[in-house]
């Protein structure tokens, strides 16, 4: 996100066939100081953060790659948070406090709670201030943003993922419709993070891959699938350069939606 006072929620570059697809739906953002409840490593490299409190009433999240952006302290240890407008947007702070997105992995509204899911890497931000939060620490949240429901349009679903991209492909396969189907490629750096925990159900083929040197096989996996013969849909999320090769790919074959959540050698890249 840019350093706008606005936030007017994901930028989506989607494309799509008429009558299907995306669509936008607004609501209030909302800014929330809750609490870390637990702390959990769901795979060595992965940890996952829940955070609870009545502040959470009201939170609402409708689709698997609905984000919030943590809000973190400035250098100096000052604490600027954006306000909510009239116009379901929010006011931010100028210059933008540092801020990170993470999917919403799960909420339950009865138990008041809300789990992040973050890789833990050497020199992140969020990843340095995860590995050392502790349970009753504060954390702000904004979000999430006026949403682009994701489509229950499509008879065969594709996704071409990375690590970060794991918390919305798995609650993707909890919360989709029972009748599609689908292929999940997922690329990590590391063997370790293919036990990230993903529900079993029928119809979805499970690819997993490890980059060998740094370099990424995700693009030319994803185009040697074999795909059924009905309206399907691509999520392509994770590092810029590795799924770029997919969207000339995709043009004219399947509808699409991409989002780099990272890009190697650039720090706190937003979208």
């Amino acid at each position: 996100m840019s350093a706008d006072r606005r936030d007017p929620g994901p930028k989506v570059a989607a494309h799509h066939a008429a009558g299907t697809g995306l669509i936008r739906v607004p609501y209030p953002i909302g800014v929330r100081t809750v609490r870390v409840a637990a702390r959990e490593l769901v795979t060595p490299r992965m940890l996952r953060l829940t955070l609870k409190g009545p502040e959470l009433d009201g939170f609402h999240t409708y689709q698997a790659d609905d984000h919030v952006r943590i809000v973190f302290p400035d250098p100096d240890g000052a604490h600027r948070v954006p306000v909510p407008n009239d116009r379901l947007m929010l006011d931010w702070p100028r210059p933008m406090p540092p801020t990170r997105k993470y999917t919403v992995r799960r909420h339950d509204a009865a138990a008041r709670e809300l789990d992040l899911d973050i890789v833990l890497h050497d020199g992140g931000l969020a990843s340095g201030w995860a590995a050392s939060v502790a349970v009753g620490d504060p954390v702000t949240v904004a979000g999430p943003p006026g949403a682009k429901t994701f489509p229950h349009t499509y008879g065969h679903y594709v996704f071409a993922v990375d690590a970060t991209a794991l918390p919305a492909a798995a609650r993707w396969l909890e919360e989709s419709p029972p009748d599609v189907s689908a292929h999940l490629v997922i690329e990590t750096d590391d063997a370790v993070e293919h036990g990230y925990p993903l529900a079993e159900r029928a119809g979805v083929e499970v690819v997993r891959l490890v980059r060998e040197h740094g370099r990424s096989a995700l693009a030319e996996t994803v185009q040697g699938l074999k795909l059924p013969d009905v309206p399907a849909f691509l999520f392509a999320a994770g590092e810029t350069g590795d799924l770029k090769p997919l969207r000339p790919w995709s043009e004219g074959r399947l509808d699409a939606l991409f989002t780099g959540y990272w890009k190697r050698g650039v720090a706190g890249l937003e979208d």
